[in-house]
């Protein structure tokens, strides 16, 4: 767990970290810190991982055989999928008796775990704990909880805000709460996003995501983003967690969300946010524990071993009309982004640059996501790229294909969380997604709700 607060600021870190408050605001510098861009360029190419294993609808060739794997456990009962034991009656856990490893109950008590200054919160931060952004029908699942992101454009070059595309929204000092600046007029949110039955989704194939943007249509063809695996030193990986993909492991997702979303550093982040890109870090009146404040990452690695562990959403009631509408979604083209269906790697695989080798819990299982986890121009893209530099500029316009899996737990959709009904998110799409919404416009008022009726079922 993590370590408490020591009250002393050492001439190490006095050296390397001085803030000195000049008329109401902090000057420092952070030590050898490394950019965003610097840290989330890729190196290498993207490794193989096996054959793609996808199944596709409406009389397409299937490229996975559904008889060399069996269907991935599905239910929102916070139970393991098998991954690893289900440990001690949940209830009976606390910060004494904890033990991480040891089995699922204990790693969600850690996710659960309300975080505090003396472990690190801070100084900007939006959420206490991971199930604060997780939290619907379980552990693990989504919420209403956003995040909010700023920038603004200068010869059609994007600039992030001054700490960042990302703004806290809280502080643990009203003095250094972050503002969003006048010149910022790309202003957006990013809604919380499930995380249950994410650890089939990290053992899905490169060549899976690869293969199914291929097969797409010209003027639908997603983009399939190299990023890096952050625990591998940067080996490259397609991306799949994340609003823009930009992550392609669990123990990388984790480690960003703990420094992103409550200010706690760890050894893959291992320098403080700013406040308005004013340094707040350790050596400052607002930062009293020396970073990596997660310094042997037993927390992202308990976090990302939480995910790994749950099961994936389970469906509703299948109706005769809910048959009915999957197959006016799949003729309509919904299913050529949302696809329903794919296949893990087998057991034994190594992924994530060669840092985590698929189990037999995880391996050779079908999940049915309805995302194809690429990046789409659908006219709602956010305005931030995934970097700031030209080569990404086309992801500013982009935004990953929301998986339909657990759809009926939400009642803010798209990535947004801006859209309140499945109608109106639907009545969104445009641009690559333009003829598909026109088909669907063009259905009977009864196969449209054939179609709502699908929906409800995931």
């Amino acid at each position: 767990m993590k370590p408490k607060i020591l009250f002393y600021v050492s001439l190490a870190a006095v050296a390397i970290s001085v803030a000195v408050l000049i008329t109401g605001s902090l000057q420092g510098q952070w030590p050898n810190k490394q950019t965003r861009q610097e840290r989330f360029t890729p190196r290498g190419e993207v490794a193989n991982e096996g054959p793609a294993r996808i199944f596709f609808k409406s009389g397409n060739t299937a490229v996975a055989d559904p008889r060399e794997g069996t269907e991935a456990p599905t239910g929102f009962d916070n139970l393991t999928n098998g991954l690893i034991q289900q440990g001690p009656p949940f209830e009976s856990i606390n910060e004494e008796n904890v033990v991480p490893p040891r089995s699922m109950n204990d790693s969600r008590f850690v996710f659960e775990e309300v975080e505090t200054v003396a472990d690190g919160l801070g100084p900007t931060y939006n959420a206490q704990s991971c199930r604060e952004c997780h939290q619907n029908v379980v552990t693990g699942g989504a919420s209403q909880v956003a995040e909010h992101r700023t920038g603004h454009t200068f010869n059609h070059e994007f600039f992030e805000a001054p700490g960042g595309s990302l703004i806290q929204s809280r502080a643990t000092s009203p003095e250094i709460v972050e503002r969003v600046a006048e010149e910022d007029n790309i202003r957006t949110f990013r809604i919380s996003t499930n995380t249950l039955g994410d650890g089939f989704v990290e053992c899905i194939a490169n060549s899976t995501l690869v293969a199914i943007r291929d097969g797409q249509p010209e003027n639908m063809r997603g983009t399939a983003l190299r990023v890096p695996v952050l625990e591998a030193h940067g080996s490259a990986r397609i991306g799949r967690f994340g609003w823009k993909s930009q992550h392609a492991s669990l123990v990388s997702f984790a480690a960003d969300a703990y420094l992103n979303e409550m200010g706690i550093t760890n050894p893959l982040f291992p320098e403080e946010n700013t406040s308005g890109g004013v340094f707040v870090g350790y050596g400052t009146p607002y930062d009293p524990v020396p970073d990596p404040e997660d310094h042997d990452s037993k927390d992202i690695h308990a976090f990302a071993r939480f995910i790994r562990a749950t099961k994936a959403p389970s469906r509703g009631p299948i109706t005769n009309d809910v048959i009915a509408g999957e197959e006016h979604f799949n003729a309509v083209g919904c299913a050529i982004c949302h696809v329903s269906s794919m296949m893990t790697v087998p057991p034994g695989t190594v992924i994530n640059g060669g840092e985590f080798i698929v189990p037999h819990a995880l391996g050779n299982k079908i999940i049915h996501p309805f995302s194809d986890f690429l990046l789409h121009d659908i006219g709602t893209g956010d305005g931030i790229p995934f970097l700031p530099t030209p080569e990404f500029e086309n992801t500013a316009r982009q935004i990953k294909t929301a998986p339909l899996w657990a759809l009926r737990t939400r009642n803010r959709l798209m990535h947004d969380g801006l859209s309140s009904t499945k109608e109106e998110a639907i009545q969104r799409h445009t641009n690559q997604a333009a003829d598909v919404k026109r088909r669907f416009n063009a259905l009977t008022r009864s196969e449209r709700d054939q179609i709502m009726a699908f929906l409800d079922s995931l």
